[in-house]
């Protein structure tokens, strides 16, 4: 990282990531071309929880031929027009992605981080279209993390 003054750690990183509201899934697939994807996550237990269709697709596709993989997520941002800059924090993690042990668990991470008021509905939604749904969990192997968030620094120009 170039601007190890604006290196982020630990309760930041954790922060952003809980409530991140979606991030990028970046990939390689089987002709060695890079894919990304926005997707829907959410962070509990230390690693990331994702679902997809089940049905073969693209995405599915990409993680058969190779299970490593970068997930991206951006917190808050703020554009400074007057002063040529970005207000921004985010998180980068690199690691692996599988399924998920535990089907329901990652699905209950997700349906609690977005509709946490409609819990009992979600879980009944959950046992609706399990058979429907894929789900992995990305297992971290390296998370960094940056936040420019307007503080002067010596480097900056």
């Amino acid at each position: 990282m170039r601007r190890k003054d604006r290196e982020i750690f630990g309760e930041e990183l954790e922060a952003i990531l809980r409530k991140g509201e979606y991030g990028i899934l970046s990939m390689v697939g089987p002709d060695g071309l890079p894919y990304a994807v926005p997707l829907s996550y959410a962070w509990k237990h230390g690693v990331i929880h994702l679902h997809c269709a089940a049905q073969t697709g693209k995405k599915l596709k990409h993680l058969a031929h190779c299970n490593d993989v970068c997930f991206v997520v951006v917190g808050d941002t703020a554009v400074q027009p007057a002063k040529f800059t970005t207000l921004y924090e985010s998180v980068i993690i690199t690691g692996r992605i599988h399924p998920t042990e535990d089907k329901e668990e990652s699905l209950r991470a997700l349906i609690e981080k977005y509709s946490g008021e409609y819990l009992e509905n979600g879980l009944n939604y959950i046992r609706a279209a399990a058979d429907q749904t894929a789900v992995y969990v990305i297992t971290p192997q390296q998370v960094t993390g940056k936040a420019n968030r307007g503080i002067k620094h010596s480097k900056d120009v």
